[in-house]
Order: C-alpha cells, then sequence, then structure tokens
C-alpha cells in the first residue's frame, strides 16, 4: 500500500491565495476549505487509500520559546486563519484523518506519521505532499519521497541530493546554516547554499565540524539546526489501517450544505460506493 500525508495548512494558503486571483478580494468564508476538500477527494478518487493530514491548529509550537524571532500568526489573513478549525472539521466530516498540531507543528506531524508508516512493512512508499524544505529531511532513497504537486515532481533521495547539494539527513544542518526565511531563523552570516554543502560534504553534521571552523557562531548554528530538526515522535496512530477512507460520516451533508458544496457530497457517495462494489472496506 503507498500511504499518503498531507500538510494541511500548506494546502489551505495555496487555495486561499489561488482564490484570491480570481475573487477580487470578496472571499467566500469555507472558499480554501473546499479546495482544500476537493484536492483531498480528488486524491482519492485517483487511487489513494490511505490518507492523513496534518493542520496548524495553532501557527505557534515550542520553537517560538527557542528563537523569538520564530514564525507566528501575526500578519496572517484574517479571512485565511479563520478557516484553519474548520478544515479540520471538514476534513474529518469527510471521513480523513487529521491531526491538528498544537505544541508541535504540521511538518513535525507529517514527519512523525513518515516515519511511523515507513516502519510498517505493509507499507511500500509514503508520499509526503508539501513543497515544505524541512520536509526533505524526511526523505529515504524511493520509500519515503516528497510529492511537488505544483511542479507534478516526485523528489526521492537523488532528488533531494540534486537539489540541496547533501543527503536528506543533512538537511536540517543546511538549514541551520543557510537559514529559512519562511520559518523566521536567518543562518549564520556569509555562509550560502554552495559553501554550506561543501562544509556538510566535508566534515558530516555540525556536531563534526572542526571548532574553529564556526567558532563563537557554533553554538547559534546548533540552535538553529534543532528549530529545522522535525520531530518525529507524535504518538499519531498505531496502525496504517488508521489512515485508510471508508466514507463520509453523517455530519458532511450539513457541511456540504454549509460551503455550499454539494458536489463534494455526492462525490463522496460515488467513490464510497465504488469502493464497497470493489471490496474494499
Amino acid at each position: 500500500m503507498v500511504v499518503h500525508v498531507v500538510d494541511g495548512t500548506y494546502e489551505l494558503f495555496r487555495h486561499f491565495y489561488g482564490l484570491r486571483r480570481f475573487n477580487k478580494g470578496k472571499d467566500r468564508p469555507y472558499g480554501a476549505v473546499v479546495g482544500v476538500l476537493q484536492t483531498v477527494l480528488q486524491m482519492l478518487e485517483q487511487g489513494a487509500t490511505h490518507i492523513g493530514v496534518a493542520t496548524d491548529h495553532v501557527i505557534e509550537s515550542f520553537r517560538n520559546d527557542l528563537w523569538l524571532g520564530y514564525k507566528t500568526g501575526e500578519g496572517i489573513d484574517p479571512a485565511l486563519l479563520q478557516q484553519f478549525h474548520s478544515l479540520e472539521e471538514a476534513l474529518e466530516a469527510m471521513g480523513v484523518v487529521v491531526w491538528p498540531m498544537v505544541e508541535l507543528e504540521a511538518d513535525d506531524a507529517l514527519a512523525s506519521a513518515a516515519r511511523i508508516a515507513s516502519d510498517d512493512d505493509k507499507v511500500e512508499k509514503v508520499c509526503i505532499w508539501t513543497v515544505d524544505k524541512d520536509l526533505a529531511q524526511c526523505v529515504r532513497d524511493d520509500r519515503v519521497v516528497q510529492m511537488d504537486r505544483r511542479a507534478n515532481k516526485i523528489i526521492d533521495a537523488d532528488g533531494v541530493r540534486q537539489k540541496f547539494g547533501v543527503e536528506p539527513a543533512l538537511i536540517p544542518d543546511f538549514l541551520a546554516l543557510v537559514g529559512d526565511s519562511a520559518d523566521g531563523y536567518p543562518g549564520i552570516r556569509g555562509i550560502g547554499s554552495v559553501t554550506a554543502a561543501q562544509m556538510l560534504n566535508r566534515y558530516g553534521s555540525i556536531e563534526s565540524f572542526p571548532a574553529a571552523l564556526l567558532g563563537e557562531r557554533g553554538e547559534l548554528a546548533l540552535l538553529f539546526k534543532n528549530l529545522a530538526t522535525l520531530r518525529t515522535d507524535a504518538p499519531l496512530f498505531d496502525n496504517v489501517e488508521e489512515l485508510r477512507w471508508r466514507g463520509p460520516d453523517r455530519t458532511f451533508a450539513s457541511w456540504t450544505a454549509r460551503m455550499e458544496a454539494p458536489g463534494l457530497l455526492e462525490r463522496c457517495r460515488r467513490l464510497r460506493k465504488t469502493l464497497n462494489g470493489t471490496g474494499n472496506h
């Protein structure tokens, strides 16, 4: 089986600003939510059977206590922010497993889910649906891969090496050195991506660097590495069968009415009927 784990927060942003190009600033209350549900349902219609969606229930996490400049919810459009919790509830009603994260981030949930699923011998492949650079550290050969929906591209371990110049396991070290503006930490001044890759390929992880290489900046680099290192120990599920989609629950009809998206309900019903007809329960 193939397990799909989806970055729900990224998808919500993607659909919200995608709609903004056409709605002239008149945001539908559930517009982005409907977009994410359509994306997940399309995955199911195209053959996905086991799916989990990670969300940031709140934007802040334990990392904000480690670095004051780390990303917060400040500046997020209120029309987008108010759809965060609706997305979680609507996905659950559609029968999709959701992991709303509070102390940890959605990226940590994706990393944890990928680790749990890849430890199961029944799982042939884990697909992580996000373009976030952080998740490249979770890639393992062609068994755990990153999916770039925009470019319609699969990024395996070779793809990570081509993109960043280092092994997937060294991505936290790489990001610590070059920084990650999306997450709000600057990296080490004067070290760009080429230099960072050269240093890491020569010496290995930051902990293995000669003391003189970073000097007083070594401690800061280790702090940034801690920020960049995704946690993989979130207890999200015990068995991958918990991720199997079995159809929407009774509340989904009221959700589709509220969202003015009756087509979602009909598509779910058709798909569940098809799956039941093939014995995929």
